[in-house]
C-alpha cells in the first residue's frame, strides 16, 4: 500500500531505492525541506557536509570514479546551484556518473526573480546528460529513477534535478519507481557482428598495430577483456590520462602515456603504425596534436559506446559501436594469435632516449632542490603502487600521471577534459568514501590547493584519510612553464606569495610536515603513510622544474621537446 509522505521524504526514499549511501552537500533556504527529511535518514544516507558547493560536486566525482557508482550532491538554489556548474561541466566532459539535486523556489515564484532564483535547467542543460525540474511531489520517484538510469547507463555523465520547494513540501502517495527504458535512448547498443569481423580482419592483416586505451575501458569494466585482446594479438598500447589504470603500468604491452605530455614512444609510433585501434577514447586535441599530420599512414578502428564520437575529430576507417566490455570480447574471438616482436622492440630506442634525457634526471637527482618526479615515484613505491592517485591540475597532475604507477583498476582520478584547478582536494575526499579500504594520495600544487582549501574543514570534520602531497614551487607552475617556453620568460602574474600551509593544516587539526632536504624525504613519506587519518606533506620543489617531454601546442604529436 502506498505511503503518504512529503515530496522531500519521497526524495530520501527514492535515493535509498537507487542504492545511494553517501551524499555530499550544503544546505540552504530552498532545499531546507529536503534537509529536514534527511535528518530522519542519517543512519541510511551518510551526508558529508562540504564547505562549498563546488566541493560537493567534485567530491561526488571522486566517489564515482573510484567506486563505479553514481555520485550524488545536494545543494540549495541560486548561488548554491551555480557553484556546482564547474563540477557538472567537468563530469560531462570526463563521463562521470553523477546526480546533482538543486533546491529551487516554488513553482508560483518561478520567473519573478525571486530570492535565490536561477534558471538551473537553462544553465545546466548544455553541460549535462539530462536536466529536469521537479515541479510536483508526484514526480519525485520517477524523476530520481530516470536520473540515475541516465547518469549510469551508456556513456555515463551528470544529471541535474531542479527540485522546486512546493514539490518538496507537497504530499504524495509514494511508491518506488524503476526506469530502465527511455524511447529514443539506446545506452547499450547491440554489437554488429559484421563490424566485429571486419575489425578482426584488419587486425589480423596488420603488421604494426597500436592500441589507444581510454577511460571507456574503466567505465565499461573491461580491463580483463582489454588484456585478453592485447595479449592474444600481441599489440602494444598507450593510454590517455583517464585510461592510465585500465591496464597495469608494468604490463609488457603498456608503452606509456599518449599526448602532449606523454611518452615519446607512443607518440612516435602513433605516426608509424599501420593500424591504430582506439578503445573508449575521444581523440582529444591534447592526445592528437596537429590533426593534419596525425596517423595519416594508418588505418583506424574506433571502438566506442557513443556514436557522436565517431569521426568527430579524426576520420576513421571502421566504427565499432558498443560497450567495449562486449566489443573487445567479441573481436578477441575472431583475431588470430600473433607475435609482433620486431614492432614492439621498435619502442625501445625511444624509451631509452626518454629515460636518458628526462626520466633518469627526474627520478634520481643527486643535488639541488627536490624535483616533482622523485617525490611522486617515492610515494608510489612506498604505497607498493597500490594507492589511488588523485591530482589537481597543472604540473602536479602531469608529473603525477607520468611517475605514479598503477596495479589496480579505478586508481587514477584527475580532471581531464576541463582541466579544473581546485578539483583535487574535494575529489580526494570523495575517493576516500568511494574506496574506504584503499590509500588515497592527492598530489596538488600551491595554486590549485588555494582554490578549494576550505575543504580542509571537511577533512577535519570527517577525518577523511587523504594523504595530501603539496608540491610547492611558489608558482602557477604549468602556466609559468609555457611563459618560459613560448613567452620569452615573461612570468606575468604566475609567481605565488604563499601562506604557511603547515600552520594552516594544523589549524584544521591535520598533521603536517614540510620537507626541504632530499635526505628527509623517505622518512617523511613513511610517516605520512603510517599516520592514521589525513596528513599534509609539503615538499619544497625546484621553482623552475619543468614537465618534459612536451609536444608544443599545434605541433605534430611526435615532435616532442626535451628542454625549454
Amino acid at each position: 500500500m502506498a505511503e503518504r509522505i512529503t515530496g522531500a521524504e519521497a526524495m530520501m526514499k527514492a535515493l535509498e531505492h537507487e542504492g545511494v549511501d553517501v551524499l555530499f552537500g550544503y544546505p540552504g533556504g530552498s532545499i531546507m525541506p529536503t534537509y529536514d527529511a534527511l535528518y530522519d535518514y542519517k543512519d541510511k544516507l551518510n551526508h558529508i557536509l562540504v564547505r562549498h558547493e563546488q566541493g560537493a560536486v567534485h567530491a561526488a566525482q571522486g566517489y564515482a570514479r573510484v567506486s563505479g557508482k553514481v555520485g550524488c550532491a545536494i545543494v540549495t538554489s541560486g548561488p548554491g546551484a551555480t557553484n556546482t556548474v564547474t563540477g557538472i561541466a567537468d563530469a560531462m566532459i570526463d563521463s562521470t556518473p553523477m546526480v546533482v539535486i538543486c533546491g529551487q523556489v516554488g513553482v508560483a515564484m518561478l520567473g519573478t526573480d525571486a530570492f535565490q532564483e536561477v534558471d538551473v535547467v537553462g544553465v545546466t542543460s548544455p553541460i549535462s546528460k539530462w536536466s529536469y525540474q521537479i515541479r510536483r511531489a508526484e514526480d519525485v520517484a520517477w524523476a530520481v529513477s530516470r536520473a540515475f538510469y541516465i547518469a549510469r547507463s551508456g556513456r555515463p555523465g551528470p544529471v541535474v534535478l531542479d527540485f522546486a520547494k512546493n514539490a518538496q513540501t507537497g504530499m504524495v502517495d509514494y511508491e518506488p519507481a524503476t526506469v530502465d527504458f527511455i524511447r529514443s535512448y539506446d545506452p547499450d547498443p547491440d554489437v554488429d557482428l559484421y563490424d566485429i569481423k571486419c575489425a578482426a580482419k584488419m587486425i589480423n592483416d596488420s603488421v604494426k598495430p597500436f592500441v589507444l586505451v581510454g577511460q571507456g575501458v574503466e567505465l565499461g569494466n573491461a580491463g580483463e577483456e582489454l588484456k585478453a585482446f592485447l595479449e592474444k594479438a600481441d599489440i602494444p598500447c598507450g593510454t590517455t590520462f583517464l585510461g592510465l589504470s585500465a591496464i597495469p603500468s608494468d604490463h609488457r604491452l603498456n608503452k606509456g602515456i599518449l599526448g602532449m605530455h606523454g611518452n615519446l614512444g607512443p607518440n612516435v609510433m602513433t605516426n608509424q603504425c599501420d593500424l591504430l585501434i582506439a578503445v573508449g577514447m575521444r581523440f582529444d586535441d591534447r592526445v592528437t596534436g596537429n590533426l593534419a599530420t596525425y596517423a595519416k599512414q594508418a588505418k583506424i578502428i574506433h571502438f566506442d559506446i557513443d556514436p557522436a564520437e565517431f569521426n568527430k575529430n579524426v576520420q576513421v576507417d571502421l566504427k565499432v559501436l558498443g560497450n567495449c566490455k562486449r566489443t573487445l570480447a567479441e573481436v578477441t574471438k575472431y583475431i588470430e594469435p600473433a607475435k609482433h616482436s620486431s614492432w614492439i622492440d621498435g619502442f625501445k630506442p625511444y624509451e631509452e632516449k626518454e629515460y636518458n634525457k628526462v626520466i633518469d634526471k627526474a627520478l634520481h637527482p643527486t643535488e639541488g632542490p627536490l624535483l616533482m618526479g622523485e617525490v611522486i615515484r617515492k610515494v608510489s613505491e612506498a604505497s607498493e603502487n597500490k594507492a589511488i592517485l588523485v591530482t589537481d591540475v597543472g604540473q602536479n597532475q602531469l608529473m603525477a600521471c607520468r611517475y605514479f604507477k598503477f596495479t589496480q583498476k579505478r586508481s587514477c582520478v584527475t580532471s581531464g577534459g576541463l582541466g579544473t584547478m581546485g578539483f583535487g582536494l574535494p575529489a580526494a575526499i570523495g575517493a576516500t568514501f568511494g574506496a574506504p579500504d584503499r590509500t588515497v594520495c592527492l598530489f596538488v600544487g600551491d595554486g590549485g590547493l588555494q582554490m578549494t582549501i576550505e575543504e580542509l574543514g571537511t577533512i577535519m570534520e570527517q577525518g577523511a584519510p587523504v594523504k595530501i602531497i603539496l608540491l610547492n614551487n611558489n608558482y602557477l607552475g604549468n602556466v609559468r612553464q609555457w611563459q618560459e617556453m613560448f613567452f620569452s620568460h615573461r612570468y606575468s602574474f604566475t609567481p605565488m606569495a604563499n601562506p604557511d600551509y603547515e600552520l594552516i593544516a594544523k589549524g584544521y587539526r591535520i598533521p603536517a610536515k614540510t620537507v626541504v632536504e632530499r635526505a628527509d624525504l623517505d622518512n617523511a613519506i613513511q610517516e605520512m603513510l603510517n599516520t592514521p587519518g589525513p596528513y599534509l606533506l609539503q615538499c619544497a620543489i625546484k621553482e623552475e622544474d619543468n614537465v618534459f617531454p612536451m609536444t608544443p601546442p599545434g605541433a605534430n604529436i611526435d615532435e616532442m621537446l626535451f628542454e625549454a
